[in-house]
């Protein structure tokens, strides 16, 4: 009788225990292991303290103007950083990123006044040059196996050194003629350049846009049977072609909106300057690459989100706005990415380890 009576508790009680002790140990790491695993809490936190930083030391970066400012050198950041952060959680990235912008832009003016087209047309054909090279470098990288950094580095070799002798073969000049006197000019600088009021103070269009992109970018990740396989392809791409996982279709379509993402990019610097510097966008890779880093994506893949290369892409823009306003020497613009790159990247490893430790 006793021992039954004793039995029936110890039958019962089992699940409290489970729940009491080693639960009751999980139960006060689940909340803050689970902001640990997001990947954009750390570049958030670490964008907040950019900015208060700034707001203490440059004085004018309370204006509403110096703001739109700085919200204007992210978004050209984040545009770009958007798709490239894509590309990384599908475990590649791409070099050609910062030329490709060129490319597009270059192809969109010269086509337009050569041929005395409407701009439209060359803002039709550089969006299927930019999808093209985008689909070329997905092609070369699953057809041949080679990393992506060999694939995107030849890229960017052949597009640099194709943007110069071209242009000057085409118009004689390292850039382009202005084309504001052209047929559509004014549609399309309203699209990819115009400026807003919001309170007195003049808003780039890009600035929408770049939010709007990372809602979608956000949407398709987390919501969509293709953000799955992006996660997939980028963990583990065997792994997921053995569960039925389109590998292919994935790489390619991601390195294809790292291209649609250059191209806008690239129409917005034609509508904004009129013209093209045939030999810009050397170097630019790094920084999209770095503002998808510093935003939580990593190296390796399968890991990373739409937002944090948008808190990123603010923080580049605050950082080098920011010393501006400041009265600091510009060169240390690069000392402060550099720190905050590498500082992102140890943040990044100390969370997944954090994350995944039991």
């Amino acid at each position: 009788m006793d021992m039954s009576q004793q039995a029936a508790p110890a039958v019962a009680t089992p699940p409290a225990p489970g729940s009491g002790q080693r639960d009751g140990r999980t139960a006060r790491r689940p909340l803050a292991l689970r902001l640990l695993a997001r990947p954009e809490v750390g570049v958030f936190l670490g964008a907040v303290a950019v900015l208060v930083f700034f707001l203490i030391a440059a004085p004018s970066v309370r204006q509403g103007s110096s703001m739109a400012t700085i919200l204007y050198q992210s978004s050209t950041i984040g545009i770009m950083a958007l798709p490239v952060a894509l590309l990384m959680i599908g475990g590649e990235f791409d070099l050609s990123a910062g030329v490709a912008v060129i490319t597009s832009a270059l192809t969109a003016s010269m086509l337009s006044y050569q041929l005395t087209l409407n701009v439209w047309a060359g803002v039709i054909v550089a969006l299927v040059v930019s999808l093209a090279v985008g689909a070329f470098n997905g092609w070369m990288l699953v057809k041949t196996g080679l990393p992506s950094f060999l694939v995107t580095l030849g890229t960017f070799l052949i597009l640099q050194g194709v943007n110069l002798a071209v242009t000057k073969l085409v118009t004689g000049n390292v850039a382009t003629d202005d084309i504001s006197n052209m047929d559509g000019f004014d549609q399309a600088k309203a699209l990819f350049a115009s400026s807003f009021d919001v309170g007195g103070v003049e808003v780039k269009i890009t600035v929408v846009w770049w939010l709007v992109f990372a809602a979608i970018a956000t949407w398709v990740l987390l919501r969509t049977k293709y953000g799955n396989w992006v996660f997939a392809v980028g963990g583990n791409k065997d792994s997921a072609r053995a569960v039925g996982v389109p590998v292919t279709f994935t790489k390619i379509t991601l390195f294809m909106l790292v291209g649609f993402g250059a191209w806008f990019v690239g129409m917005h610097q034609l509508f904004s300057f009129n013209t093209v510097q045939s030999g810009e966008g050397v170097g630019q890779e790094l920084i999209y690459i770095a503002a998808a880093v510093i935003g939580g994506c990593l190296l390796t893949g399968g890991y990373g989100s739409a937002v944090g290369p948008v808190f990123g892409a603010f923080m580049f823009g605050m950082v080098n706005q920011g010393i501006v306003y400041a009265g600091w020497n510009p060169d240390w613009f690069k000392a402060f990415l550099g720190v905050m790159l590498l500082g992102a990247v140890l943040i990044n490893l100390w969370v997944q380890r954090t994350a995944t430790r039991r």
